[in-house]
């Protein structure tokens, strides 16, 4: 996500050569088919962490936030929200309306929070990105990802500790035997790599 900084200039010309080439956008990431399951990700600017700013502001964004999803997508398969940032598995038949409500959504949340906090003007969210599922295994690998989030960024030691995330009920209506053979079954790898470091 923010490897462009760490770049040269020449690199930053062969990396826009590359996308213009492939006929991709410049500066932002293509967008998936929106047919069938999809990570959906956002992050604040700069990963400055204002949406954790209080823990109200934490709670009270996770519950808006599943009821923007709803309204917009079939199923919610896994969410998690951390202090500057979050990760969503749905399952959307319209990805662009989604991604143009969560656009919505943002320039509400930013509206609000910069009045609280006399910021005005400030930038609060990046593009979200998403990304579609290829396979079963690329599936159940997200949804361990996403749970395990707290943990990657060392918020938590245990992911189920985390109270802003869909990991107590996955457990709760999968159990903890299914929950830890998936999770040796569809291992992370190197997944989140050059996207979601966990130092952002």
């Amino acid at each position: 996500m923010y490897r462009w900084r760490s770049l040269s200039e020449d690199e930053r010309k062969v990396l826009l050569q590359w996308r213009i080439d492939q006929l991709r956008p410049f500066h932002s990431p293509p967008h998936g088919s929106g047919e069938g399951a999809c990570l959906l990700t956002a992050a604040c600017f700069e990963h400055r962490p204002i949406i954790g700013q209080t823990t109200d502001r934490l709670r009270n964004f996770c519950g808006a936030l599943i009821g923007e999803l709803q309204a917009t997508c079939k199923q919610i398969h896994a969410w998690v929200v951390l202090p500057n940032h979050y990760h969503v598995l749905v399952t959307t038949v319209d990805l662009k309306r989604t991604l143009s409500e969560l656009g919505r959504f943002h320039g509400r949340t930013s509206f609000a929070w910069n009045g609280e906090e006399v910021s005005r003007g400030r930038q609060v969210w990046c593009n979200a990105l998403d990304r579609d599922m290829r396979s079963e295994a690329h599936f159940w690998a997200t949804m361990n990802y996403i749970h395990h989030n707290p943990v990657r960024h060392g918020y938590v030691s245990k992911w189920q500790d985390w109270p802003f995330s869909s990991a107590r009920d996955y457990l709760e209506s999968v159990g903890e035997t299914t929950a830890a053979q998936t999770w040796r079954n569809f291992p992370l790898k190197g997944y989140g790599a050059d996207w979601d470091e966990p130092s952002l």
